[in-house]
């Protein structure tokens, strides 16, 4: 195809670019908020599927990767929700979260002021014997030590590892989304 170089087919094709632009960018951001709103059903699907179970589950390990820092602050309550969810209907049912995504890094130290309410929620989990840790390998990627996270988060030596470890003792696994 020959493109003339005159104003009115330059300002045409300009405007068709503008308009495919447009189109891919509202096709693509619809297929994101769909994947986030079914990633976020697919948990809460995950959790209702175990609720109708009868067998009663050994533990449950929830994961967490997200790109974001702030991602917990929306992640952690609906942890606490499932796990109150299923501590209602089991029990004896014990829990574990593993975040090995940028979430992790807002669980610094250095980061307890500006992210308090994510440190509270942690210590909350942890005073109920639901472990919270992230992974060493990861935040090492990024010049983040173990020694850089507080004492009631526990460092992994790489977030998968910790998650087969759990899987290996008969935990079940929930992958946990942000909506976003």
């Amino acid at each position: 195809m020959v493109v003339l170089s005159t104003a009115g087919s330059t300002r045409r094709e300009t405007v068709s670019s503008n308009i495919c632009a447009w189109r891919w960018f509202v096709c693509g951001s619809g297929l994101f908020l769909l994947s986030a709103i079914l990633c976020a059903a697919q948990a809460n699907d995950d959790v209702d599927a175990l609720l109708q179970r009868s067998d009663v589950p050994h533990g449950i390990v929830f994961e967490i990767v997200e790109g974001d820092e702030s991602a917990l602050e929306e992640l952690l309550p609906a942890v606490r929700s499932a796990i109150e969810r299923i501590r209602t209907r089991f029990p004896q049912t014990e829990f574990a979260v593993v975040s090995h995504g940028r979430e992790e890094f807002a669980l610094q130290t250095e980061y307890q002021g500006e992210y308090a309410q994510i440190h509270q929620q942690v210590q909350s989990l942890v005073a109920e014997d639901v472990p919270v840790h992230v992974c060493e390998t990861h935040a090492g990627w990024y010049g983040v030590s173990a020694e850089d996270f507080p004492e009631y988060v526990d460092v992994a030596p790489t977030g998968p590892g910790q998650i087969q470890l759990y899987l290996d003792m008969d935990y079940e696994l929930i992958v946990i989304q942000s909506s976003n």
